[in-house]
């Protein structure tokens, strides 16, 4: 290995104590590749196997907590005793070769998709209308009540259970994104007029809930991790003002790590006091060394996880369109191969980058902006 690259496999301790064998994390990608009930398919086991073998920190595609909360085709599910033995596969898979295996625990709220969702019903904090995951025609979310709302936080918690009943080394609670979580938080979404118009009243009931089942469940290196995008372009929406309360929030309770969804790691705030500035960096500040950080966004090279780490800062860095295209991406650093990273999507390859096939059309068919090389 090139020695300027050690530091990305130095290990990282969590607050709870539990070692990651390197900085590397799976990012938590929607692969579309379940079976169509939410359990899980033999072609997931592969493809998730092989993105898991040299990170420290895998998690797995976002896995809905309740029917309500299912967002995408093929999704996986922990909503239901019945998923825990697919669920149990998965962890092995996962964990084989080392790496601690997480599950990031979901509600779609507003951008679940009615064709996947009990008569078609599409719940959020307020009524919304809105275009969610490859549609063309928008469609309409009811308001939640507060009954529903109390089901849900317990739905993460009984989410939490089969998790740990099913092997599994933790949970990311999905904060971002704008899915429930992040809805709540969002005045953008958020427009109620009771009790749950505090904004970081959601997100911490479901905190409190997963520790509770944490507790209940599982010992004490049992990882919590929770997922925020900072800052939303709708207005009015989350602010990095927001996201810093949000931060502060959360370094309060026992979570294990937070994590931001960004497409570049280098992106910078859009405005009000902290604009201009890169926005893991800020993040980073706040967070103060209480917790790890891990950072995301067009990791593509060698060299753009070691600036991650070195230069922006972060503790973790998890790597999402790129370990789909080379599941090889950290063995090859490792090994001192770095130059033969595969780092741009070839329709023509005869292996499919070695994923699923549902996945694999979807990058053909440019559902994601992804280098390619045929353009």
């Amino acid at each position: 290995m090139n020695s300027k690259y050690n530091s990305l496999f130095e290990s990282v301790t969590l607050p709870n104590g539990v070692e990651l064998k390197n900085k590397f994390v799976l990012a938590p990608l929607t692969h579309i590749s379940s079976n169509d009930d939410g359990t899980i398919s033999d072609v997931e086991l592969t493809y998730i196997e092989k993105r898991a073998k040299d990170v420290g920190l895998a998690i797995n595609a976002a896995s809905n907590v309740n029917d309500l909360g299912k967002a995408f085709p093929g999704q996986p599910s922990v909503a239901h005793d019945a998923d825990i033995e697919g669920l149990k596969k998965l962890a092995q898979a996962m964990k084989k070769n080392g790496a601690k295996a997480l599950v990031q625990i979901h509600h779609g709220g507003a951008q679940a998709l009615p064709e996947l969702t009990p008569d078609g019903d599409v719940a959020a904090p307020s009524p919304i209308s809105l275009k969610s995951f490859g549609q063309k025609q928008e469609h309409d979310a009811r308001e939640m009540t507060s009954e529903e709302i109390e089901q849900t936080i317990k739905d993460f918690g009984e989410a939490t259970r089969r998790v740990i009943q099913a092997g599994f080394d933790g949970v990311e609670i999905h904060g971002a994104n704008h899915y429930l979580i992040h809805q709540f938080v969002s005045p953008y979404y958020n427009r109620r007029n009771d009790i749950w118009a505090e904004n970081l009243k959601f997100p911490m009931a479901v905190i409190d809930e997963v520790i509770k089942a944490k507790k209940d469940y599982a010992s004490d290196d049992f990882i919590v991790g929770y997922r925020l995008s900072p800052e939303e372009a709708e207005s009015p929406g989350i602010t990095m003002d927001i996201t810093e309360e949000l931060v502060n929030a959360i370094t309060k309770k026992d979570i294990d790590y937070i994590h931001v969804s960004i497409m570049d790691i280098y992106s910078k705030t859009r405005d009000g006091q902290y604009e201009g500035q890169n926005r893991l960096e800020l993040i980073h500040k706040w967070i103060n060394g209480r917790m790890p950080l891990i950072g995301i966004g067009s990791v593509f090279t060698a060299d753009d996880a070691l600036n991650a780490v070195e230069d922006v800062g972060v503790e973790l860095v998890a790597l999402g369109r790129e370990i789909l295209l080379d599941y090889d991406f950290v063995g090859k650093i490792k090994e001192g191969r770095e130059s033969e990273i595969i780092s741009y999507f070839d329709p023509e390859r005869e292996d499919n980058h070695e994923l699923p096939p549902k996945l694999w059309q979807q990058f053909n068919n440019g559902f994601y902006p992804l280098p390619r090389k045929d353009q």
